[in-house]
C-alpha cells in the first residue's frame, strides 16, 4: 500500500494536536494530515459550534515544505452514507462499550468530548463539571438505544434534565462516530494511514473497521514515550 511505503499520515480525529505529539508525528511520518474543524449540522436549527483555526496557523514552514497538509473539510449535515455508518457504531455493544469505557477511563478521551473544569451546560441548567461527568457515566447509558435520528430529535429544546443529559450523551456518541467515518474516508480517498495520539480512538476504530470488513491500516502513536504501535490491519470478526 502507497500509504504505507511514502508514510503520509491522516491524524484523526481532531484538527489540531498538542505540539509535543506534531513534533513526534514528524519524526515517524513523511507528512501528516489534518482536517478542518467538525461542525456538524444536526437539524436546519442546530448545529455544533464551529471554528475556523488549523494546523497549519503555527506552522507556515511546514505547510510550505508539504510536511503538513490541511484543509479537508468535514462540516455540514450528515449523508445517508454517514448516518448509516454511524448506526452501526451506535447499535454495536462492543463499540459502545469500548465508548463507555473510554469515557469512564481515559482522561484524554473525556477532555476531546466535554469540558470538565468548568460548569457544563445541560438543557437550560448549568451543572459542575464533575457532577455532570458522574450523571453522564450512568451505567445504563452504555445500553440505552441511540441513533442519529434519535439525537436529532432530541436535539431541539427539551423541559427536562434528564432528556438533556440523554441528548449530551448521545452528542458525544454522534460526533465520535462521525469523526470516525471521515477518517475512513479521507484515508481511503487519500491513500493515508490514519494515526492517533488517542487509545480510546484508535480501539473504537479498530472496532468499527474489523466489523465492517475495512482493511485499512492505522497506528496508535505514544507521543509521551515517542514510540508508536506497529500497523493494524484489521479483519472481520463477529
Amino acid at each position: 500500500m502507497n500509504a504505507l511505503s511514502s508514510r503520509n499520515a491522516l491524524f484523526h480525529p481532531f484538527h489540531l494536536c498538542a505540539p509535543h505529539t506534531l513534533e513526534a508525528l514528524l519524526a515517524r511520518y513523511d507528512a501528516v494530515h489534518f482536517r478542518d474543524y467538525m461542525a456538524l449540522r444536526l437539524t436546519p436549527l442546530m448545529g455544533t459550534m464551529a471554528y475556523q483555526d488549523r494546523m497549519g496557523d503555527e506552522h507556515p514552514m511546514l505547510v510550505t515544505s508539504g510536511r503538513l497538509v490541511q484543509g479537508y473539510p468535514v462540516s455540514g449535515p450528515l449523508d445517508e452514507t454517514a448516518a448509516a455508518a454511524i448506526d452501526r457504531d451506535l447499535s454495536d455493544s462492543r463499540w459502545r462499550t469500548l465508548f463507555h469505557d473510554g469515557l469512564r477511563n481515559d482522561r484524554r478521551f473525556q477532555r476531546g468530548l466535554f469540558d470538565l473544569t468548568h460548569a457544563m451546560r445541560i438543557g437550560s441548567s448549568l451543572v459542575p463539571g464533575p457532577a455532570a461527568l458522574l450523571r453522564l457515566l450512568e451505567p445504563d447509558r452504555a445500553a440505552a438505544l441511540y441513533n442519529v435520528a434519535l439525537v436529532q430529535r432530541l436535539a431541539k429544546p427539551t423541559p427536562t434534565l434528564d432528556h438533556a443529559y440523554q441528548f449530551e450523551y448521545g452528542l458525544a456518541l454522534l460526533k465520535t462516530a462521525a469523526a470516525q467515518v471521515y477518517t475512513i474516508r479521507l484515508s481511503r480517498a487519500h491513500n493515508l494511514l490514519p494515526v492517533t495520539d488517542s487509545r480510546t480512538h484508535d480501539v473504537l476504530l479498530s472496532r468499527t473497521l474489523a466489523r465492517d470488513g475495512i482493511d485499512l491500516p492505522h497506528e496508535y502513536v505514544d507521543a509521551s514515550a515517542g514510540t508508536a504501535s506497529p500497523p493494524v490491519t484489521s479483519r472481520r470478526h463477529e
